[in-house]
């Protein structure tokens, strides 16, 4: 018998055949594949972030709170941490800068509220009590910042001490002004009433920190204005 006759095959090369020949296709699909495994970045609000860390910082102190604690709390992932804020401490320090920095920017606005300067300072003593008095109310971090550290922090200590002559010196001004008006003795050293009046802040937010009621916080309040007069 003679050999079959050949039957030609038709052969149909589609796109998708075509590329799967393709020699690129193979590092273009792994590369797709790598693309879709890798986790990107969560975008994140930079402010809401830093404020849970000052929260925390405030309630825990920066020995307290761990790198962990401050990623759950923020809500991000630690190359964005160290992307963003640096490490542990950079971002403690940045905390503790917008910390202080609102402090005394709310005292300093009570204290020019009102005309008078005995008014304002009570409604500076009395706002800071009514707020430290909350149960919900967080530790105060420039208070936490000092005990902690005291002054073996270079950084820490700067960021303190330009806070407290900023508060030192819009204090003065009014008692001075006080003074001027006869709204206080004339015997009032601005410069001693202004330190008690900071060391009065400061005792409100320890006393509250102890579980002082916010009736005991406003009375403290009320007696160091008394003490003016």
């Amino acid at each position: 018998m003679g050999r079959a006759p050949r039957v030609p095959v038709l052969r149909i090369r589609t796109q998708a055949s075509q590329q799967l020949a393709h020699p690129d296709f193979l590092d273009i699909s792994v590369q797709n594949y790598y693309d879709c495994l890798v986790a990107r970045p969560k975008e994140f609000d930079r402010d809401t972030a830093l404020q849970e860390a000052v929260d925390l910082f405030c309630n825990h102190g920066y020995e307290g709170t761990s790198t962990d604690d401050l990623l759950q709390a923020m809500r991000i992932s630690r190359q964005s941490l160290y992307d963003t804020f640096g490490d542990k401490r950079q971002l403690y320090l940045e905390a503790l800068q917008q910390y202080v920095a609102n402090s005394i920017a709310e005292q300093v606005r009570a204290l020019n509220s009102t005309t008078s300067v005995l008014t304002g300072l009570e409604a500076a003593l009395l706002a800071f009590a009514s707020k430290s008095g909350t149960p919900e109310a967080p530790g105060c971090m420039g208070i936490g910042a000092t005990c902690e550290f005291g002054v073996s922090d270079r950084d820490v200590t700067a960021l303190i001490a330009t806070a407290d002559k900023t508060l030192q010196s819009s204090l003065e001004r009014r008692i001075r002004e006080a003074k001027a008006s006869g709204e206080v003795s004339s015997e009032v050293s601005p410069r001693a009433a202004a330190q008690f009046i900071k060391a009065t802040f400061a005792g409100i937010k320890i006393a509250a920190r102890g579980g002082a009621s916010a009736a005991t916080l406003r009375e403290i309040a009320q007696m160091a204005i008394r003490s003016l007069k």
